[in-house]
């Protein structure tokens, strides 16, 4: 016995084009419609709910919707199909069959219907053949409509099918957080959310970012780290009561994760510790830690604006790893940048180290962890609310006295000009242009993309005509002294909008070339200093 099948009918197709007073009052749908928007703009209201109306938007109504319709200021153009629905192959079936098969039509409301030239070129080959005497043509305008209703169908139930799946991974992850105790495989946790174990890991990693077993270790660890900041259980029972099976695997997991050992995290937590962090001493300094060490560079200097005279300077470029280890630090803090200088791999072998793997823009992040390293946390939220209370004060004094006016940042070396990114990227543009809401010259979009900066050519350095340049000067490459500075006597820069205005701004190299909170701080009061 074949199961009974829903055949649907195309009975009429129009194409309207309405002006900007158009509107449809509430009506009560008699038959199944697609509304489909091809140009314009408005609002259709379903059932008391609002949907805003753009190129693209489709629309299917069933006969128990009601439903308003208004054109916006750019008029409205769309399609109207009306169909009828009508259930095949029922007369072996009880007479109430119909009335107890309620999913007739698979989605309604507001659907996707993408690609939308896909879709276009179904309506407008059916509309195009709407009146055609040829039975063949017909058929295949048909034949066209079932297609249409397929295409639209697919999309629409393969994204209901992913919602639920993404509800039913979220559902078990609670419930993860709530028995991480317990003994888990990737099996167990799918089997929770009803789902596959391909479907499941791939919305768990889209959801949280990890895969199963590593999310469930981190809030194992994150647990961990209470009981040893708190307590003076032994680290096999921590082990033991946060699920690890082990102490050995429980250490292991933790050493990857911080780079130092439970047990000389618990002593750095209590006895104080020994840290050497180059060119991430901003946050240890914000934190109210001082670094057993301080990293310098020849062409750059060091960190003169964190007040650390009497810390000794570790030159990254000149003196070998003993002179660190003469000054006994307990653990070292790197970020990927450092990896020129001082290899991970080298390193970690002679002292306990960590390796910051997020990018250096996400300071917030930066600053997290290097207060769960070091028992600070309880003053990470102060720290980042009293920066935001700051930009959003000098945000609001700029928008007075900038406005639209056009900003770029320079980094100037004897080999050339290099132009820093926009909001996204490098050490000034998410202050300038996220933070403060400065505007960046046209160049920052367009030479830069994806990177944090980029060195601009002659000609692209002659059209720099931004409002307010900030500049500062790379030294490194300098083989003679002020060599960096050459090119403020040339008649290209002289001729630069920015010069000419005297709106040129020197600022401090390891201020702005510095991810710190610290600096961003001063990056501030620089901005402020000169344009308000």
């Amino acid at each position: 016995m074949v199961r009974p099948t829903w055949f649907y009918v195309l009975t009429d197709i129009q194409y309207n084009v309405k002006t900007s007073d158009w509107h449809q009052e509430d009506s009560f749908i008699r038959n199944y419609t697609m509304l489909v928007m091809t140009s314009g703009d408005g609002r259709i209201v379903i059932n008391g709910t609002g949907i805003c109306l753009k190129r693209g938007s489709c629309m299917i109504v069933t006969p128990d919707m009601t439903t308003c319709m208004i054109a916006g200021e750019e008029g409205l153009g769309f399609y109207r199909l009306i169909f009828e629905v009508s259930l095949l192959n029922t007369s072996e079936f009880p007479e109430d069959l119909p009335l107890r098969l309620t999913h007739h039509i698979p989605c309604s409301g507001e659907v996707v219907c993408q690609p939308f030239s896909e879709c276009i070129d179904y309506l407008e080959a059916i509309y195009q053949n709407r009146n055609s005497q040829d039975e063949m043509e017909l058929f295949r305008n048909h034949v066209r409509f079932q297609e249409l209703l397929r295409f639209i169908f697919e999309q629409n139930l393969f994204i209901h099918k992913e919602m639920s799946i993404r509800q039913a991974v979220s559902n078990s992850i609670e419930h993860i957080k709530q028995n991480y105790r317990s003994t888990w495989t990737v099996d167990q946790m799918a089997e929770v959310a009803q789902v596959s174990r391909w479907h499941y890991t791939r919305m768990f990693k889209e959801i949280t970012g990890q895969i199963p077993l590593e999310y469930l270790n981190r809030i194992r660890i994150d647990r961990a780290k209470h009981l040893l900041k708190t307590t003076d259980d032994r680290l096999m029972d921590i082990a033991q009561h946060v699920g690890f099976s082990n102490e050995y695997y429980f250490s292991r997991r933790f050493k990857q994760t911080f780079g130092i050992s439970p047990g000389q995290y618990r002593r750095h937590l209590r006895d104080g510790s020994r840290v050497f962090a180059p060119f991430l001493e901003d946050f240890l300094v914000a934190l109210g830690v001082t670094p057993v060490m301080q990293c310098y560079h020849v062409g750059w200097g060091k960190q003169e604006y964190l007040g650390l005279q009497n810390v000794p300077i570790f030159d990254i470029a000149r003196n070998p790893i003993d002179t660190l280890l003469d000054h006994k630090p307990d653990h070292i803090l790197l970020d990927g940048g450092m990896d020129r200088w001082m290899p991970f791999d080298q390193i970690t072998e002679l002292v306990p180290t960590y390796n910051l793997t997020h990018p250096g823009e996400d300071w917030r992040a930066t600053l997290r962890t290097v207060a769960d390293l070091l028992g600070r946390t309880s003053l990470v939220q102060d720290i980042i609310e009293q920066y935001e209370y700051k930009a959003n004060e000098a945000r609001s004094l700029l928008h007075r006295s900038v406005r639209k006016q056009t900003v770029a940042c320079l980094r100037i070396s004897a080999l050339g000009v290099s132009l820093y990114a926009g909001s996204e990227r490098g050490y000034t543009g998410p202050v300038l242009y996220s933070d403060l809401g400065l505007t960046p010259h046209p160049l920052v979009r367009k030479l830069t993309n994806y990177h944090r900066r980029v060195e601009l050519t002659q000609e692209w350095l002659e059209r720099l005509d931004a409002d307010h340049l900030f500049i500062m000067f790379d030294k490194r490459h300098s083989m003679l002294e002020g060599e960096e500075r050459r090119l403020l006597n040339t008649p290209s820069w002289q001729a630069l909008p920015a010069v000419r205005n005297r709106c040129v701004y020197e600022v401090d190299f390891m201020t702005w070339m510095n991810y710190g909170i610290l600096s961003h701080g001063l990056k501030i009061d620089d901005v402020l200093k000169v344009l308000v």
